[in-house]
């Protein structure tokens, strides 16, 4: 993978695609690599993945199938070897707070499931291990709800193998088990959401169902073992299917293009332990399947294409495995087929009767050993014990202990705990288990695990016959696993099993390289001049002449039927490296062709275009001298022209000013004559206007003789009062100019001009002042008139009393700020009041016995005074207006105040009442109006900072002072004795 990805191109969205890629195998190796007597990580799982390419070699994405994960190793270990890597992962690496949330302790033997004598591995860092698995999760697309899910389930399988049960008898005398510690099953239950109860009887009793009934029997301590170890087994099997399908979904290539596929498949290799179990069997099984593919593409395919194309062929012999896969999985008599059957039997079945079946069955098979069995050959086989039969496989013999083959091979999980798992409130293991949901109860036996793996190998290697194989095959040169030490016995062991020195004689003997006539022809064509560039003949006759010109040895190759085959490399090498000289001679010849026509064409092209610039310019040329031309010629007709009409105008004018000199002397005469004629007139007027004025200033002087006598009298009086009247028409002229704005809070107004006007001018501003405030009073609505009479009332009875009062200029009353009306929830309040709500607002009512304050809904109406529940709207008391003698309250900063009862009244049976409201101001002053408009009477405002509240039969001072708030600056009420309540104003 890491070739793969070092070779492929490069850019973001690749380098995504191959980081994801090559992430996916600390994941998948954590989850199913363990540690072996042989291999430190070594896989327990079959692999098998499609990497996709597109036409230019990228990666596009991939598919991960897995085979058989070794699932029995989550509950048991041999001896040396430990669990898979991801529980000690997560136990070392893990921080103390995720540990705390898993419910998990850092100490390996703290857990049943986790082997310690090899818990610790030399040159293994576990927690780093843990980090770099988490990051690669991330960087696979796993959410983080996704990754914690996967770990809360990892946790409940180390908690699984904790559980222990005990035997306990039952009164019909049959074994029942029980667990020992439920601590460690509530924990499990808290991680996986399972009610604990439901767990718990899963773990005790099985229902068996049948078509039309139900039958629930009691687990003994065995079997509830066995149970345990099963949900364990199948929960980590399930979760290590999803992660492979969650990679899946992240991997997969999401363009649909054309794409190349490689696969690449890391399984187990041959398994030879001190124990050989089923896990074993199956895995030699998938190795014989492979070794079979290998036999059938490279030793046999071969020679059999050597015979098919009459190449002169020696037959080299070589062992063929087919019999060992048959005896495995012949459907009738093979091994994987009986222990089917067996397992489907009704009656008892056991792992000896098993043996005994193939004993009876496989006795005369020349592959299969067993003491057991008719042939006498093995009777005094003491290397053979009687529990076990030997095979001889292709890599060599395996004795195999027929314990736990049927268990192993059934793979039961209870119903109950499949349902029990389906209802955790964990989503992921809900979804790990479907067969759980009772609305899809199958009574269909599951497929055993032998026919499950037999079918998966089956695909897989229809899969792989589908390829162009490549093998890897990897040589272990000794078992101690360190390096520098080589075993030679080992070695040959494994090339003699592996089939290699049977390949290497074919190869030897055999043809390096063939290929069909018509490619090799089509590749190698230009390197013969009868070839190339084109060949009429046929392609065999085409690739003979080829050859021939080229003096290639006859011994170096072989004609077949549809194919050459060539026998050396170096042959091939030969052939190449002259194409790619000839390739490069090609190349050159074609770069000298373009480069000549490139040359030809941009010749062709300048000259093109020089012709065209010539004929352009050669137009703009004549263009330009004919407008010169006609430009000469229009400037001598101008001055021809000019030159005409100036001498035309010469004569004009000479005629003219003869004409006028004529007009000019009978002008200056005519002149001459008026203007003595007008001075003769002037001098007439003259004398007559001397006679008018000397006439009109003896008429006035007559005048002024008369009316000197009258003026002298009245003279004084009459300039007064024209100066006054100046006056005082400017000082309104002014004023009308300078007049204020029409606002009756702007106080401005001009200054007076003259003192005695100092009255007129302060009468004006008052005329003025009223009149401006009816305009504005004009534009109120009813509402709004009704608002400032309540604040006017509020400002007559608070204003420089309340230190609150100030602040609630600017608000507006509101009346009633519960919308009682619109509210469902005091629809049954609404309904018990048929009169007017004036005011409807939550207060908190003053306990009378310890000064703690409860909520209320304080109600005014037009009679009546209503206190109500604030949650359910019912009403605890009802007070007339007519018995509200007297409100109280501080003159400080705060919102206490009293409602003073008539004594003798039924609503002051329990005495007054103490609120605390933050409307105050307009609660005291709707009350006093209304009061006002009801009784007739005013109802009396007391400001103190002491006063006297009725409770019950007590009179109780209530006495303000200053103090620090703990809470801020809200007022606090506390009771300090039978006679006092003290209230702490900030």
């Amino acid at each position: 993978m890491s070739y793969v990805a070092a070779v492929c191109g490069k850019g973001a969205e690749v380098n995504q695609v191959k980081e994801q890629l090559l992430q996916s195998n600390p994941v998948l190796e954590a989850f199913g690599n363990a540690k072996t007597v042989r291999n430190d990580n070594s896989s327990r799982f079959g692999k098998y993945m499609d990497i996709e390419f597109d036409f230019k070699g990228d990666p596009l994405g991939g598919v991960i199938s897995n085979y058989l994960l070794e699932k029995s190793r989550v509950v048991k270990q041999p001896r040396g070897e430990r669990n898979f890597h991801v529980f000690y992962q997560l136990l070392s690496g893990a921080s103390e707070e995720l540990l705390n949330e898993l419910k998990l302790e850092r100490d390996f033997s703290r857990y049943n499931y986790l082997s310690l004598d090899s818990a610790k591995v030399n040159g293994v860092d576990d927690a780093a291990n843990f980090r770099t698995v988490r990051n690669a999760m991330q960087i696979v697309g796993f959410m983080d709800h996704e990754v914690e899910s996967v770990l809360e389930v990892v946790a409940a399988v180390l908690k699984l193998g904790n559980i222990e049960f005990k035997p306990e008898s039952r009164v019909n005398g049959l074994d029942e088990s029980k667990i020992k510690d439920k601590n460690e099953l509530k924990e499990i239950c808290e991680l996986t959401g399972i009610d604990q109860s439901v767990l718990e009887r899963a773990f005790s009793f099985r229902t068996v169902e049948a078509k039309q009934e139900k039958v629930s029997t009691t687990l003994n301590v065995a079997q509830a073992y066995y149970a345990r170890d099963a949900l364990a087994k199948n929960l980590y099997s399930r979760l290590f299917s999803w992660l492979v399908n969650r990679i899946n979904e992240s991997i997969k290539a999401q363009t649909k293009v054309r794409k190349k596929v490689m696969g690449v498949l890391d399984i187990y290799g041959f398994e030879i332990f001190e124990d050989n179990s089923f896990e074993q069997f199956i895995i030699n099984y998938c190795n014989e399947k492979l070794q079979q593919i290998f036999i059938e593409l490279t030793l046999k395919e071969e020679q059999e294409e050597y015979i098919r194309e009459d190449i002169e062929w020696t037959h080299i012999e070589y062992f063929n495995n087919a019999i060992i896969c048959d005896l495995i999985e012949n459907n009738t008599n093979g091994i994987l087929a009986m222990l089917d059957e067996e397992c489907l039997r009704p009656g008892t079945v056991t792992d000896e009767t098993f043996l005994e079946k193939l004993n009876q069955v496989c006795a005369t098979h020349q592959h299969f050993e067993s003491r057991m069995s008719k042939c006498s050959r093995f009777l005094n086989d003491t290397s053979l014990p009687h529990s076990c039969f030997r095979i001889q496989h292709y890599a060599g013999k395996v004795l195999y202990q027929v314990e736990g083959f049927v268990d192993k091979n059934n793979d039961l999980l209870y119903r109950d705990l499949s349902q029990a798992m389906w209802k955790a409130g964990h989503a992921l293991i809900k979804s790990l288990f479907p067969e759980g949901n009772p609305a899809k109860i199958n009574l269909k036996r599951p497929p055993t695990a032998g026919s499950q793996f037999k079918a998966s190998v089956a695909t897989l290697m229809k899969n792989l016959q589908t390829k162009n194989p490549n093998y890897i095959r990897c040589i272990k040169p000794n078992d101690k696993k360190a390096a520098h030490i080589f075993n030679e016995g080992l070695v040959c062991h494994q090339v003699r099993y592996l089939g290699l020195l049977e390949n290497v004689r074919v190869r030897r003997a055999g043809y390096a390289f063939r290929q069909a006539y018509e490619p090799c022809l089509e590749r190698y064509k230009m390197l013969c001049k009868q070839t190339w560039p084109h060949w009429k003949g046929p392609a065999r006759a085409g690739v003979e002449v080829l050859f021939n010109e080229l003096e290639i040895p006859v011994e170096e190759y072989s004609f077949g039927r549809s194919k050459i085959f060539i026998r050396n490399p170096r042959t091939l090498f030969k052939l190449e490296d002259l194409r790619k000289q000839r390739l490069e001679d090609l190349a050159t010849l074609i770069q000298k062709i373009y480069r000549g026509w490139k040359c030809r064409t941009h010749f062709l092209l300048m000259r093109k275009s020089q012709i065209v610039i010539a004929a352009w310019y050669r137009r703009y040329a004549q263009q330009k001298r004919y407008q010169q031309i006609k430009s000469s010629t229009l400037v001598i007709q101008s001055y021809i022209r000019g030159w005409k009409a100036r001498k035309i105008l010469r004569e004009l004018k000479h005629q003219k000013r003869c004409e006028e000199a004529a007009t000019t002397i009978a002008a200056y005469w005519h002149g001459t004559q008026a203007r003595r004629e007008l001075k003769r007139l002037k001098e007439e007027a003259r004398r007559k206007h001397a006679v008018a004025v000397i006439w009109a200033y003896w008429l006035g002087l007559k005048v002024r003789r008369e009316y000197r006598k009258f003026f002298r009298a009245n003279a004084g009086k009459k300039i007064y009062e024209f100066t006054l009247q100046r006056i005082v028409q400017k000082y309104f002229l002014e004023m009308k100019n300078k007049v204020p704005s029409l606002s009756p809070i702007d106080k401005n107004w001009p200054s007076r001009p003259y003192l005695f006007l100092d009255s007129t001018h302060k009468e004006l501003k008052r005329i003025f002042h009223l009149w401006r405030c009816k305009k504005y009073r004009d534009q109120f609505t009813d509402q709004q008139k009704l608002i400032y009479e309540e604040k006017l009332e509020a400002s007559e009875l608070f204003k420089d009393k309340k230190a609150l009062y100030p602040s609630s200029v600017g608000q507006p009353f509101q009346g009633p700020y519960l919308e009682i009306n619109k509210n469902p929830k005091y629809k049954k309040l609404k309904d018990a009041i048929e009169e007017k709500i004036i005011i409807a607002e939550v207060v908190n009512k003053i306990n009378r016995a310890n000064g703690k304050s409860t909520s209320r809904i304080f109600l005014l109406t037009n009679n009546n005074l209503l206190l109500a529940d604030q949650k359910s709207g019912q009403i605890k008391s009802e007070v007339p207006l007519v018995d509200v003698t007297k409100v109280s309250m501080s003159s400080q900063n705060d919102g206490f105040f009293a409602v003073h009862l008539k004594e003798g009244s039924e609503a002051a049976s329990k005495g007054d009442f103490l609120f605390s409201s933050d409307h105050l101001i307009e609660m005291a002053t709707k009350l006093y109006r209304t009061t006002l408009s009801q009784t007739k009477q005013k109802l009396s405002i007391e400001i103190s900072d002491e006063f006297l509240v009725q409770f019950r039969q007590d009179k109780v001072c209530v006495k303000f002072i200053q103090g620090n708030q703990k809470n801020g600056s809200v007022p606090t009420c506390k009771r300090k004795n039978n006679r006092l309540l003290e209230v702490a104003v900030p």
